[in-house]
């Protein structure tokens, strides 16, 4: 079929020698959606161990993926072409590209490129589709006609017609469409417009694993995260910030971010929270440090992937808590009830069945399978198993001066040291902690999880396809549910405990100066991520015994950054920020950092410093009139988590006064020495603080 070109015309070759399909049959979701744009796809030959790779149309290189599958080009009429090599072949490190262009070579339609190791690919278990996309078919493509069917390498196989001269004007870069006028031309609007441009400034649909949200920020998984412009993301009007953390390209949004991955995820068929391949793709280390950052990094990774999907559920449950024992407080409910027990069923068994929840979403993160990891993680909590590590009864003593005491025994099979085996399996000695902390810990699940995903692969290999179904599970379930027991608990508990009895040491030894320093410090955890490391060791102590000394101090924190934002609402007269301001505000005061932080106090003045003098504040005092929380939530709609179950107690009304005080010091000190009005004139680019080879995550 003859090609003939105008002005208004781009002669598409192939680049490979093959077949020629449509676009809607090559093997990827994201590229037959036409989600990223109109091309074709050419399935080079099966029997072909390699084959030569061509320039598709005549046009300058824009951009080479350091991974050699992708090239980057766009015609002298402004189109914008992707060649796409393969399926999913980021993930072969390079190993079967070799490619001789460089950024801003001129090249001609059917130029050698390089060549692609088919065999290598296909052992790979990846398909080998090389894949034209118009990335901007939006603004500039008219129409397509494309010849399917065998072709040679170089053989004219499509004719692009462009839109007409206003096409010309419209902006170049793709998914964006925002003409010189300021007017879109692709239509969109409201948080499909901030979608497409966000996808866009992360280097396209294409680029994407896959995608996840949280309280305030889209989660992406990129292919090449050095492809996204992050100052093109961050600039966009309804994003605060761009942060990198533990694999993820983090797009933070604020309270609007469920509406705004919702149409991220419209734009991306086959990805989202549902979708199964939620990993990331990092380069291996080549030095012992570079092994350990990486391993601290994806450690944070995991923990945040396993607890963003149930912080939610554990801050309703604290604050139902809260409102229970105010009920019981002005006697609406008796404690020994019927209503009660079943409040008191609703508030807790987030807490009691932790490692089950937590063991699904924990799977999930690790590619295990998620149902097989929840049922690992109700061994843990099972009643019989609670039942082995509870004492067996309680002796009563009476001493020589009369008074009464009462002893608890333990079931005891073998003490070697300090350890204490109260169980057996198989003639094997077990120990199990005391109260059954593994009911009330997520760290031994997630190892479970980890183990999974390890044994999983392993046995797929190992066992038939037709018997794979029962067998599997089964023999999973026994394997991992014994190492957890048997070894990985202990370790992990020992450890955890370890950390745990350090701040609860610093907590005891002087509450006062902790809750200074913590208050004045912790948001900084935040800004390098590390907090995801504490918020397990609040959830277990909370569950563990029902009150966490350090989440008050950690809530007068939350109150203090929105006093900082409180105070930029206050003086500021731009419109814009006020608005920011604003909903930082109340985003801060219902236990929410991110936007006041992101999109204000670290961004324009000293606000974090004079906000953080407000934690300190805040501590200082939630130590000195010994506040205790019971509850997950903080911030000032977490009131409910201050009451004590017991009956309202003067931490309650110290929690008042000392985050009445964390909010007073944050906006007076913010308000007369945070910021100048020119401050926001031009704001200061946030700095972001690297760990490892990965920016951090901020709560």
């Amino acid at each position: 079929m003859s090609h003939p070109a105008t002005d208004r015309q781009v002669r598409i070759v192939s680049p490979v020698e093959g077949t020629v399909l449509d676009l809607g049959d090559v093997p990827d979701p994201v590229f037959s959606s036409k989600a990223v744009g109109d091309g074709l796809g050419v399935e080079p030959d099966p029997a072909a161990a390699s084959v030569e790779i061509l320039s598709p149309v005549q046009a300058t290189v824009t951009m080479v993926a350091g991974t050699g599958h992708a090239v980057g080009m766009k015609t002298d009429s402004g189109l914008e072409v992707l060649l796409h090599l393969g399926v999913d072949t980021v993930e072969l490190e390079g190993k079967p590209f070799n490619l001789s262009v460089s950024v801003g070579d001129t090249l001609e339609a059917g130029q050698r490129l390089g060549t692609m190791d088919l065999a290598a690919v296909r052992e790979a278990g990846k398909a080998t589709t090389a894949i034209v996309v118009l990335t901007n078919t939006m603004t500039h493509l008219g129409s397509l006609e494309v010849s399917t069917g065998a072709a040679k390498a170089g053989d004219a196989v499509a004719t692009a017609t462009l839109k007409g001269e206003e096409a010309e004007d419209a902006p170049e870069a793709s998914g964006a469409a925002v003409a010189a006028s300021g007017e879109r031309t692709d239509g969109l609007t409201g948080f499909d417009a901030t979608a497409a441009d966000i996808i866009a400034g992360i280097g396209g649909a294409e680029n994407v694993r896959n995608v996840i949200h949280c309280i305030t920020r889209v989660r992406f998984y990129l292919k090449d995260e050095s492809i996204a412009d992050d100052a093109a993301v961050s600039g966009l009007d309804d994003v605060i910030d761009v942060v990198k953390s533990g694999g993820q390209y983090q797009v933070v949004i604020g309270p609007e971010v469920v509406d705004v991955y919702e149409a991220v995820v419209a734009q991306l068929p086959g990805m989202g929270a549902a979708a199964e391949e939620d990993v990331e793709v990092v380069e291996r280390p080549s030095t012992p440090w570079g092994w350990v950052k990486l391993g601290f990094s994806s450690l944070i990774g995991v923990i945040t992937g396993s607890m963003i999907p149930v912080v939610g559920m554990l801050a309703a449950s604290g604050i139902l808590k809260g409102i229970l024992a105010l009920l019981t407080q002005f006697e609406l409910v008796v404690s020994d009830s019927d209503t009660y027990r079943l409040i008191d069923a609703m508030s807790s068994s987030m807490f009691f069945f932790l490692p089950i929840i937590v063991g699904f979403t924990a799977a999930r993160r690790l590619g295990a399978d998620p149902i097989v990891v929840a049922i690992i993680g109700g061994v843990l909590c099972y009643p019989s198993v609670v039942g082995m590590s509870n004492p067996d009864n309680v002796t009563k003593v009476v001493g020589e001066d009369g008074s009464v005491t009462y002893e608890e025994t333990y079931h005891v099979i073998a003490q070697v040291g300090q350890t204490v085996f109260n169980a057996e399996f198989f003639g094997i000695p077990v120990s199990l902690p005391e109260g059954n902390a593994y009911a009330f810990s997520i760290f031994p699940i997630i190892v479970a999880a980890w183990l999974a995903s390890k044994i999983e692969p392993v046995l797929k290999r190992m066992i038939p396809a037709v018997v794979r179904s029962i067998f599997m599970p089964l023999i999973e379930i026994f394997v991992v549910s014994s190492l957890v027991l048997l070894v990985f608990g202990p370790i992990v508990m020992f450890i955890s405990g370890g950390i745990a009895a350090l701040i609860n040491a610093v907590l005891s030894f002087n509450y006062a100066l902790a809750g200074l320093l913590i208050g004045g410090f912790y948001q900084c955890l935040v800004i390098f991520g590390l907090h995801w490391a504490v918020i397990p060791l609040i959830s277990s102590e909370l569950a563990a015994t029902g009150s966490s000394h350090l989440n008050a101090i950690v809530s007068a924190t939350m109150i203090a950054q929105g006093g900082g934002a409180l105070a930029v609402w206050a003086k500021i007269r731009k419109a814009k920020i006020r608005g920011m301001a604003g909903t930082a505000t109340i985003s801060a005061f219902c236990g929410v950092t991110e936007p006041a932080m992101y999109g204000l106090n670290l961004k324009y003045g000293r606000i974090f410093i004079t906000a953080s003098l407000g934690g300190a504040a805040g501590g200082l005092l939630t130590g000195l009139l010994g506040v205790n929380m019971y509850g997950f939530t903080g911030g000032f709609v977490g009131f409910p988590s201050f009451v004590n179950p017991e009956g309202i107690d003067a931490g309650f009304t110290g929690y008042w006064i000392a985050s009445a005080a964390a909010l007073l010091v944050s906006f007076l000190a913010t308000y007369f020495f945070g910021f100048k009005e020119a401050d926001f004139e031009t704001a200061r680019e946030v700095k972001k603080v690297r760990l490892g080879n990965r920016e951090p995550v901020a709560k």
